[in-house]
């Protein structure tokens, strides 16, 4: 089941994140460090109602925000939409450990997918790290265009490829 967060979850969900952080660390990914994403921006989601929670059995295994904030790197990125179309992004797309491989990553994007849609955006903008080729394919067998790379302000060693996929390209 798919719910926006509540602020009564936000440390749940920060052990869900340092879990997927240690997860990845421990798999050669540099992807996310201990401070990201940290309880301010979980807190700032949730009362923006741009954080969604997948749960199981009243647990919370997945995480993902969607809002329109782009990060000024994106800029540099030569998006297939206009710069003053409609464009949802997707943040912070997390799976417990535990859970992953059980398709709740593909649910929970099907969900921002329906919800772009149903919202009338125009695209849907992400990004992922270059060194997580495991996030690179997903998105790309969604059907995901790569458009580019960018090094963001946070995390220099490595640049983020940007990608998106225009609204009528998705499957209602």
């Amino acid at each position: 089941m798919i719910q926006l967060g509540r602020l009564s979850e936000v440390e749940t969900i920060i052990k869900l994140t340092k879990a997927c952080g240690r997860n990845l660390r421990e798999n050669g990914i540099d992807q996310w460090d201990e401070n990201y994403p940290d309880i301010e921006s979980i807190t700032n989601d949730i009362q923006t109602n741009t954080l969604f929670t997948y749960k199981m059995d009243g647990q919370i295994v997945g995480i993902v925000v969607l809002n329109e904030i782009q990060d000024e790197e994106y800029a540099e990125i030569n998006w297939r939409t206009p710069i003053d179309s409609k464009n949802i992004v997707v943040h912070r797309l997390a799976v417990s450990p535990k859970h992953q491989r059980k398709g709740i990553a593909r649910k929970m994007m099907d969900f921002a997918e329906k919800f772009a849609l149903d919202n009338n955006y125009d695209s849907i903008r992400l990004d992922t790290f270059s060194q997580n080729p495991r996030n690179q394919k997903f998105y790309l067998s969604r059907g995901y265009q790569e458009l580019g790379s960018v090094f963001l302000k946070y995390k220099k060693d490595y640049p983020y490829i940007c990608y998106d996929i225009l609204a009528n390209e998705l499957n209602p």
